[in-house]
């Protein structure tokens, strides 16, 4: 018969156990990781996720009510996933079948559908078939899903650290609802930590502990939200740390510290976490939040991403962000990419981050963007217009003869003709105004000529 989860296995006899004192020892063998061990049961154990567990909320009703079909769980490692899925097939009743993205193929998928119809026809039973790393199946093995969870042979929950809305076949989507995880907040993480040491059966209760609350919250900040990396850190810290001679093993903020190692950026160079932490970036910078902006430029060389991905940024930004509030900004930011292209790094950070100060904090203007934006739609979608003879470079003579105008109408007028190298001219046809400028920074200067000029356009 299959112990239950979480059950002691002692590595002596028992007779062992009264002759010989070393069996005592607090480190007994356990037959699964303390991570395992302590997998919530029910949806009130599962640590965070209020924003779609709390009372009331979507995912929650669907659970309790027995009304879902397809879910798809996203977030990063350690948020719950998986033990949210099978804490869903306890609490509806229904036999849980897993696969991994990584390791199944086809025929196991199959062989996984072709039980769950037989349970189905012979006992009534639903099924839900749980596939981690979903992303990982290819477009094949995906769609080997679709028509069982249309027939309702499976109940399928997806899981992955990838957006399932890049990552994952339209199809499935489109049948699947989505919900993101979130990482744990640390209190939450606290109050599981201090649940395994109080847990006598599945979790380290049966050990003479004493934590002291900082050694538990630096564990909880430490593993940035992911509670397997937490527990399994109070683990290691539980079964290495010697008892004190009244047999109490003391787990200090110092003992906590050497217990969990540091945590590795979570960063894919071609998955979400690249797009999003350059998006924080980016957005960062936009926000005139110059503290932001250096901490994801911090996380983004800490990782590993290619600084040029990063100087390429800041010169966009410059001008889409910035623009003509300080067009100074544009030449910073490519003094930072030459500068960075010139020493290498490491050296290299230091003109990247002195541009990434002068963005965030220089006056933000978009309007020769957004203006462009316009022009662009007039082009893609509005009626061509057509060049104003004068502006042309035909002979105007000619096309004055052909229409029949007079050669002054077609006259080209030269700017720096003119007092302040200005003379009222049509350019474009029907008088469109695309450029609408700010008032930020160097702009507002901007904005006052222009005004002058277009009032004497009559526009």
């Amino acid at each position: 018969m299959v112990p239950d989860m979480g059950r002691w296995f002692a590595a002596s006899s028992v007779s062992d156990l009264f002759t010989n004192p070393a069996a005592l020892s607090h480190k007994p063998q356990l037959s699964e990781p303390l991570a395992a061990r302590m997998r919530p049961r029910t949806l009130n154990e599962v640590a965070g996720q209020q924003h779609i567990l709390a009372a009331g909320k979507l995912l929650r009703r669907a659970i309790e009510s027995d009304c879902f079909t397809s879910l798809i769980f996203y977030g990063p490692p350690g948020t719950g996933k998986t033990t949210l899925a099978s804490v869903i097939a306890r609490t509806t009743g229904s036999r849980f079948e897993s696969l991994s993205g990584v390791e199944s193929n086809v025929a196991e998928t199959r062989a996984k559908i072709d039980q769950a119809r037989t349970w189905r026809e012979l006992r009534g039973e639903t099924t839900i078939l749980f596939i981690d790393e979903i992303h990982r199946f290819n477009k094949a093995q995906q769609d080997v899903l679709l028509p069982h969870i249309e027939r309702g042979v499976v109940r399928f929950i997806g899981a992955t650290t990838h957006n399932p809305y890049f990552h994952v076949t339209s199809p499935l989507v489109s049948r699947s609802q989505i919900f993101q995880l979130e990482p744990v907040p640390v209190d939450d993480v606290v109050c599981v930590l201090e649940r395994a040491l109080a847990d006598t059966g599945n979790g380290l209760g049966a050990l003479r502990i004493d934590a002291e609350p900082a050694a538990l919250r630096h564990l909880a900040e430490k593993s940035d939200g992911d509670v397997r990396m937490a527990l399994t850190a109070l683990e290691l810290a539980a079964l290495t740390t010697p008892a004190g001679e009244d047999g109490v093993v003391r787990l200090t903020l110092g003992v906590a510290e050497e217990s969990i190692q540091r945590k590795a950026v979570v960063y894919d160079a071609d998955g979400d976490a690249h797009y999003d932490t350059a998006s924080a970036f980016i957005k960062s910078i936009r926000g005139s939040d110059p503290d932001a902006a250096l901490y994801w430029l911090a996380k983004m060389l800490h990782a590993g991403e290619d600084p040029r991905f990063i100087s390429r940024r800041l010169v966009i930004a410059a001008s889409e962000d910035i623009g003509l509030a300080d067009s100074g900004a544009l030449r910073v930011a490519m003094d930072a990419h030459h500068a960075l292209e010139f020493v290498g790094m490491p050296e290299g950070r230091i003109p990247l981050a002195h541009a990434t100060v002068y963005l965030a904090t220089a006056p933000k203007s978009n309007t020769a963007y957004a203006a462009l934006g316009r022009a662009m739609e007039d082009v893609e979608h509005g009626r061509t217009l057509a060049v104003p003879p004068h502006l042309r470079t035909t002979t105007r003579k000619k096309l004055a003869a052909a229409s029949g105008e007079s050669g002054e109408a077609m006259r080209y007028l030269y700017a720096h003709d003119f007092e302040g190298a200005y003379v009222p001219q049509a350019y474009l046809p029907e008088g469109r105004v695309y450029y609408q400028p700010g008032e930020q920074g160097l702009e507002k200067r901007i904005k006052e000529r222009l005004d002058f000029w277009r009032s004497q356009m009559g526009t």
